[in-house]
């Protein structure tokens, strides 16, 4: 690579680090973190007083940028929690992928049409596979985590523990640029609400075990009630759908009852989003299923 580019790249990173964007580096030519692991750690210099993974040493201090790239054109990783950003990352499929499959972009332009929304103004970079990554600043005092599938298909979120390549970083497949130059917008409310922590999912996984259940039959309950009130848009009804019929042998073999579990799996499923009479269509058919191919409680 040459001095150039290499001076693009500082470039680059220097004015990430202008936004209030904390970036440390990146492989050059790649999307791995260029520091050391835990495994790795010397416990010398900055990790002296223990490992500091990257999302600590990501900085905006020019500085200390300089000093980064001054010995090789590192790729610019954008630690997005410090930054105070959610980026949404809209992929494409995969090229194996049927041709009927819609790609992030148009997943994410289609929920903001069903939420009644338009799609969002904000700074956007375009990545060299195809794919967008929509920048917006964090709602004040959210702890926002990384989110893969929860918008809908082809959509992940990157916030507290995740990060982003940057504009201006090279891999050997073309270069990440910037598509849209408008400073990142709030979040909008909508999708805040459909990212935060669902505390419905965190009652769930409180709720009192069934009485009668044995101690593998009522974890067992707990856990895929919380699975299905966890489940992003697109995976929701097929999460319920499994989750009914893996207790369905539970219901077969009388260590629960199938009131429980129905009460149980109808709630997770009005927390992931989904219409009381999607809920129990789907909950009733798999159950069904279930008890029918577990008549002893044996599993099919």
């Amino acid at each position: 690579m040459t001095h150039h580019a290499q001076t693009a790249l500082l470039c680059a990173a220097l004015r990430a680090a202008e936004s209030g964007w904390h970036v440390f580096p990146l492989r050059p030519g790649d999307k791995r973190p260029a520091l050391h692991g835990e495994s790795a750690c010397t416990g010398l210099g900055e990790c002296a007083g223990g490992h500091r993974k990257w999302e600590v040493r990501a900085t905006t201090d020019p500085d200390r940028i300089r000093r980064a790239w001054a010995d090789r054109p590192f790729n610019i990783g954008l630690a997005t929690g410090p930054s105070g950003l959610v980026v949404v990352d809209l992929d494409l499929p995969k090229p194996n992928s049927s041709t009927a499959t819609p790609s992030g972009v148009t997943t994410f332009e289609a929920l903001c049409e069903r939420a009644g929304q338009a799609v969002p103004a904000t700074y956007r970079t375009r990545t060299p596979s195809g794919g967008h990554h929509r920048y917006f600043t964090a709602p004040p005092g959210a702890q926002l985590a990384n989110s893969a599938g929860r918008l809908g298909k082809l959509i992940d979120t990157r916030a507290h523990g995740g990060y982003v390549v940057a504009a201006g970083s090279l891999t050997p497949t073309g270069a990440y640029t910037v598509t849209d130059p408008t400073p990142p917008a709030p979040l909008p409310e909508w999708l805040y609400a459909l990212l935060r922590p669902r505390q419905a999912s965190r009652a769930l996984m409180a709720a009192p075990s069934p009485h009668r259940a044995s101690r593998y039959a009522a974890a067992a309950l707990q856990a895929e009630r919380a699975a299905v009130a966890a489940a992003g848009e697109g995976v929701r009804n097929w999460t319920l759908i499994r989750a009914a019929r893996a207790l369905g042998r539970f219901v077969a073999s009388g260590d629960l009852s199938r009131g429980e579990v129905e009460e149980a799996l109808n709630w997770g499923g009005l927390a992931a989003g989904l219409r009381e009479s999607e809920c129990r269509a789907a909950i009733t058919s798999a159950l069904n299923w279930s008890i029918a191919n577990n008549p002893t409680g044996r599993t099919a």
